[in-house]
């Protein structure tokens, strides 16, 4: 039977780890603060901030919130972002996306300060982490390492397979589980006989923004499957990549949707704030 890997339950130890962690922060007088900043008024985004904020009061970190209106210049932000980078009470700066079209979020996203970084998003944290450096990793790829580490899932020398090349996730993905001593794969939009690839794993770990897209044809018996997706189906049904249902029979373990990476990661954007102080 599938071991169901539960990462609502393993987001909350994390968290309660790091409760004691600020404590002691604390008793030493340094008070951990997150800045986030969010312009306009998506509502997916406000849903986002809003998670934050929460665990940040649950864990004991500072929050303070910039929520800025949709005309706000790329100027005014930079000259917020800069303002944050030399306030030393700030450990973190957070800019929630996506942005209004008319900022450039690549200069958002550099104008943030490396040692702030605590999305993990900087050029420079993503160098750090290609070269093996002390550095913030993304928190959706850290969350997806935690997990297998706490399930006491085996990586090193496992065959991994990654599905999805993107920036936040499947890129740093690769990067982690290499770093963690697997054999990497990493699949796209333009592989050829993807199930055939996909088959080979130990690990599959899936990030493609399609719904149910994963059938038990692209998935070796006893494989663990990791689903980084988040849909609502035609019912408004939360659903993955993976389609659960067809796969579960076939898998040694996986993640649920939801309740599987997605509250790890806001666990690990805890965790990165803490880091900042300790680094």
């Amino acid at each position: 039977m599938a071991t169901i890997i539960d990462g609502k339950k393993t987001s909350t130890d994390i968290k309660d780890e790091l409760k004691l962690k600020l404590i002691e922060l604390k008793e030493k007088g340094i008070e951990v603060c997150l800045c986030v900043i969010q312009v306009g008024a998506d509502p997916a985004s406000s849903i986002y901030v809003n998670n934050k904020k929460k665990a940040c009061d649950y864990v004991g970190i500072k929050s303070l919130s910039y929520e800025l209106p949709e005309n706000t210049s790329q100027e005014q932000l930079l000259d917020l972002i800069y303002k944050l980078n030399d306030d030393s009470k700030v450990h973190g700066i957070l800019v929630q996306l996506p942005l209004p079209k008319h900022i450039d979020e690549d200069k958002i996203i550099e104008a943030i300060s490396p040692d702030k970084d605590v999305d993990g998003f900087h050029p420079q944290s993503v160098g750090r982490l290609s070269i093996g450096q002390k550095g913030f990793v993304s928190c959706t790829p850290g969350g997806v390492i935690q997990l297998l580490k706490r399930y006491n899932i085996a990586i090193e020398g496992k065959e991994c397979v990654i599905v999805g090349r993107s920036n936040i996730v499947g890129k740093p993905m690769a990067m982690l589980m290499l770093r963690e001593n697997a054999t990497v794969t990493t699949c796209h939009s333009r592989t050829k006989n993807l199930s055939e690839i996909t088959r080979r794993a130990d690990i599959l770990i899936v990030a493609i923004g399609k719904p149910r897209f994963i059938t038990k044809e692209y998935v070796k018996e006893g494989a663990v499957v990791i689903d980084v997706g988040m849909h609502r189906d035609e019912n408004n049904k939360l659903c993955g990549d993976v389609d659960y249902d067809d796969v579960i029979d076939r898998v040694s373990a996986i993640t649920p949707v939801p309740g599987g990476v997605g509250p790890m990661t806001i666990a690990m954007l805890m965790h990165n704030c803490v880091e900042a102080v300790l680094m």
